[in-house]
């Protein structure tokens, strides 16, 4: 490989969840640290963090990899993820010089830095520990990620992802502690506190710590910071966790909670560990002690045997929870998964219409909720100087600028259906 510059350069794409973003940014800070820079155009290094959760994620993946060595024909191509992780060998058959799988980033950094050709997979579910890696966000970047948190034990029947991550894996809470002191100190207005399946947090620590724990440790590290959750599973949302949490103060009253079904026997199939029932009263112990907070979710549809009554069931749920934001997508089949075993499943075109009735509820739920919020005054971390997002995590936009990684508090005087406006 050529060296065009006295600084090597690096181009990256990241598919997937906001564990894959913060990775990604990990691996940004320790490229940086050996002397890398970013660049659009003919960069030296190519770097793609793939996602495997549905069988598009793997597409996409394979998509993205083509579309960056396309756009940079004489980088030396790097892949890891989750995708990498599952079929290793289909990611080399793409022309990647560096394939590794969801661990071990540090050496990652090295391989694309030594410019050896290197494939690096191993037994996820022989991972014992958490990798450590430098929190924060790559330049530019208003708010901060935290992982606290890998690997999952829940085994739905639609995930892959216990797979690719391995068994649940902790930060300690004295790191939680520690990185969340160094983040303030670095002036970031907002961290986000992410991880695999973080309701898990802490059940293969030393005295097993709960995310409540976590969640103090880190928010009165950074007292003058808010603290945002990542994706919450409903069976963590108890009424102590709720009160706990509402007590410290700066963490944020937007709560993305993961309900893949309203109907019980869709659920069931799915092996979810909860029902409406338990997930409704989720909903309301958090509205009771974060008054006017934002919940979204998650939702499947056309998961194999779902029918048009259940879901019905589900666009009903919908209403009944109030959310002010839902992301429906069809169910994928993802081989090596149970559900890709089951019977009764559904056409493409169903799916597809299934996520279009879905998303006509959604709309008018977050019309509802954007609607509700004219007329309050709400703090706005200004990832641009005439856009940012309420603690609530709904978009907001102005007529004036203000300082970007700053936060305002801004009078809501409208909605155009999908942001708020404000003054």
């Amino acid at each position: 490989m050529e060296e065009k510059t006295s600084q090597r350069t690096y181009a990256v794409y990241t598919l997937g969840c906001k564990v894959n973003q913060y990775e990604t940014q990990a691996i940004e800070t320790m490229l940086r640290a050996r002397g890398f820079v970013p660049a659009e155009e003919d960069a030296d290094v190519i770097l793609v963090n793939t996602c495997a959760v549905t069988a598009e994620s793997g597409r996409k993946s394979r998509q993205a990899i083509r579309r960056l060595q396309g756009k940079h024909p004489r980088a030396l191509t790097a892949v890891c993820g989750c995708f990498s992780q599952l079929e290793p060998e289909a990611v080399r058959g793409l022309g990647a010089d560096i394939v590794f799988g969801s661990g071990e980033k540090e050496k990652l950094a090295a391989a694309i830095d030594a410019a050896v050709p290197v494939m690096m997979i191993d037994d996820p579910f022989k991972r014992r520990y958490f990798e450590p890696l430098p929190a924060g966000a790559v330049a530019g970047r208003t708010r901060a990620m935290l992982k606290i948190q890998d690997g999952c034990d829940n085994f739905c029947a639609y995930c892959v992802i216990p797979y690719t991550r391995g068994r649940v894996r902790s930060l300690p809470l004295e790191d939680c502690t520690a990185q969340a002191a160094r983040l303030a100190a670095e002036g970031f207005a907002e961290i986000v506190v992410t991880g695999i399946e973080i309701a898990s947090y802490g059940k293969d620590l030393p005295g097993k710590p709960g995310l409540a724990d976590a969640v103090e440790s880190i928010a009165r590290a950074a007292p003058d910071t808010r603290i945002h959750l990542g994706s919450l599973e409903p069976t963590a949302v108890t009424e102590g966790f709720c009160a706990r949490l509402a007590a410290l103060g700066n963490v944020c009253p937007h709560f993305h909670l993961s309900l893949q079904s309203g109907c019980d026997d869709t659920l069931r199939r799915m092996r979810r560990k909860y029902d409406t029932a338990a997930f409704y009263a989720c909903c309301s112990r958090l509205r009771d002690h974060f008054p006017g907070c934002s919940l979204t979710a998650d939702l499947i549809c056309g998961f194999p045997g779902e029918t048009e009554k259940q879901f019905t069931e589900t666009l009903a749920f919908l209403e009944r929870c109030g959310f002010s934001f839902v992301h429906a997508f069809p169910y994928s089949v993802r081989p090596g998964t149970k559900a890709a075993e089951l019977p009764d499943q559904l056409p493409k075109a169903e799916k597809e219409d299934r996520v279009r009735k879905a998303n006509e509820v959604i709309r008018r739920l977050q019309e509802e909720y954007l609607t509700g919020c004219v007329g309050k005054t709400l703090p706005v971390l200004f990832e641009s100087p005439r856009e940012g997002h309420a603690d609530n995590y709904c978009v907001v936009v102005t007529e004036r600028d203000f300082p970007r990684g700053t936060v305002q508090n801004i009078q809501i005087t409208g909605t155009d259906g999908q942001r708020l406006l404000g003054k």
